[in-house]
């Protein structure tokens, strides 16, 4: 539902971020022999045999993207229900085992963004062109075919090593607005269809999703703007087809007893408990027998109390990582908020988990020995994924939090209207959502959640990147 929510912005000057790459100890380049083994990856690429350029694939990505890790075509079945062909790219087929390039990989992690250009975890010639799925170029692939009944259940699961070609790359606003009149790309006619189907299937089994504006930056001439951006449902749509080959990956690691899942235990009763308290406090119903994340599904983010119920909701979602596991089945395989065993091997381009992952769900579908390289991979993963997890949320949230403290810079003493979001239950502070600027922090007061309120802006600290507010 955060559709409905309109776009706010906040404009401001030049702004360096180099002071925040400098304290996350971000890498400046990559190193010369891996940037080289990575160029002559580029220029020696083979491309599989198996030639699957017949299939109309097309790429959904951000307008400015050009690290395009899949492409889509979608199929109705003559026997009712859905073909889905996804086309992952074949990262392993450019970085070899023991290399210089992938032992740079493994000290990154993932492709970190930051407003002014992003970290990446692979070389340029590597992420935005060799091996990435750029439209009118054949390209190797990873190509899951996934066959979806009419009601949602995955009946079959084929992975094959391809020659690819996508045939147009679309963006998510554009496929939106295709959507609405009617006129999407033969490729991706099903997504809407398809895309509710499967939304339908996983809030019946549980599954959780917030439904929260993306707060992005981005270049305003020679400055930035910050942007309250709202989920269109063509971004859900799309994220539903990763999902379920998420979910096919797992099937396929579970069958064959080796893998590395991505978990997240599920919220205690009692978290559920204060939850429910917190909706009847809000004004938010909440019919016995809904679910958590069917409740989310009925709620407008734009609203201040269900803004605030989806902020405390947000809560319950924590304790994400990775799990590794061979031989014996790991005791808790859930992803609570996809209520399903769900693993990462859709974004190979920017997380170095989904390479290794893809490889043993390859060996396994094909039933052969799952390569040494990889199984080795897979009890190292978690550390590294989980660090640089946490380097990527403090450079989004670090170059967030500058970019408010800048545009409120020099503005301290004036009043702006605003919502509580949550409150602090042994003290009176408070986070609230300014509405104009788009700006989250912290507020001193006794205050409610969910209510609108005037706040005093008394700190914006560019140095510290701080902002905070007293409640009038």
């Amino acid at each position: 539902m955060a559709h409905r929510l309109a776009h706010r912005v906040i404009q401001t000057q030049a702004i360096d971020f180099a002071a925040l790459r400098r304290e996350l100890e971000l890498p400046e380049a990559f190193p010369p022999a891996a940037q080289a083994q990575a160029l002559q990856a580029a220029k020696d690429a083979v491309l599989p045999s198996l030639d699957r350029t017949d299939i109309p694939f097309v790429t959904i990505d951000p307008a400015t993207s050009r690290d395009l890790d899949q492409a889509v075509s979608l199929l109705a079945r003559q026997e009712g229900g859905y073909r889905v062909h996804y086309a992952i790219a074949d990262v392993a087929s450019f970085v070899k085992p023991g290399s210089e390039l992938e032992a740079e990989t493994w000290r990154r992690g993932q492709t970190i963004y930051l407003p002014d250009a992003k970290v990446p975890l692979h070389p340029t010639a590597l992420s935005e062109d060799a091996a990435s799925l750029l439209p009118g170029v054949e390209r190797a692939a990873m190509l899951w075919t996934i066959d979806v009944s009419a009601e949602g259940e995955t009946e079959s699961i084929r992975l094959e090593r391809a020659r690819v070609r996508s045939r147009a790359k679309l963006d998510y606003l554009g496929v939106q607005s295709d959507a609405d009149k009617g006129t999407l790309a033969e490729p991706i006619a099903l997504l809407p269809e398809l895309g509710k189907l499967l939304i339908a299937r996983a809030l019946e089994r549980g599954a959780v999703s917030l439904p929260m504006p993306d707060q992005e930056i981005e270049r305003d001439g020679d400055g930035w703007r910050l942007v309250l951006r709202p989920l269109v449902p063509a971004e859900e749509w799309n994220a539903q087809i990763s999902l379920l080959t998420g979910c096919a990956a797992a099937q396929i690691m579970l069958q064959g007893k080796i893998g590395l899942l991505r978990t997240m235990p599920g919220p205690p009763i009692a978290a559920v408990a204060r939850l429910r308290i917190a909706a009847k406090g809000l004004g938010v119903d909440w019919p016995d027998g809904m679910t958590v994340g069917q409740v989310l599904a009925t709620v407008n983010p734009s609203e201040p109390a269900a803004a605030a119920f989806v902020d405390e909701a947000a809560e319950l979602m924590r304790g994400a990582g990775y799990t590794p596991f061979a031989g014996q089945l790991p005791t808790d395989p859930l992803h609570s908020a996809v209520a399903a065993p769900y693993a990462h091997v859709t974004a190979p381009l920017r997380r170095l988990a989904d390479r290794y992952v893809t490889e043993v769900c390859l060996a396994l579908h094909e039933g052969r020995e799952v390569p040494d390289w990889a199984a080795q991979a897979l009890p190292k993963l978690p550390e590294v994924m989980s660090s640089s997890d946490r380097v990527a949320g403090a450079a989004e949230r670090g170059a967030v939090d500058l970019v408010e403290a800048t545009v409120l810079a020099g503005r301290e003493g004036e009043v702006f209207p605003a919502v509580v979001l949550e409150t602090d239950e042994k003290r009176p502070l408070a986070t609230i959502a300014v509405t104009d600027p788009a700006v989250r922090a912290r507020c001193d007061g006794q205050l409610v959640a969910g209510t609108r309120i005037q706040a005093r802006l008394t700190t914006a600290d560019v140095t510290k990147r701080t902002v905070r507010f007293t409640a009038v």
